[in-house]
């Protein structure tokens, strides 16, 4: 799985870098590491008023925020990991 999260200036000013930490995290404490790659992108032309645009696999997802992103992480990661069995 590819995860991207937008670094482009807008999502940049809403908190992008936070954003990149709570995944790295999340793949360290679930042990995640060979599963998932990360990695940083320019715009992908979604952006909101709110929250950063990630990109997993070729799924864009507009709005992440960090209050919004547990709830992000479980459904939209490891839902798919485990639909795939890898998880």
């Amino acid at each position: 799985m590819i995860i991207q999260i937008c670094v482009g200036s807008s999502c940049h000013l809403k908190g992008s870098q936070r954003i990149v930490e709570l995944f790295q995290k999340a793949v360290e404490e679930n042990k995640l590491d060979d599963q998932i790659t990360l990695a940083g992108s320019f715009c992908a032309g979604k952006c909101n008023r709110e929250g950063v645009t990630v990109t997993v696999d070729d799924e864009i997802f507009a709005g992440l925020t960090e209050e919004k992103f547990p709830a992000f992480f479980e459904e939209k990661v490891l839902g798919k990991l485990k639909s795939e069995g890898v998880f």
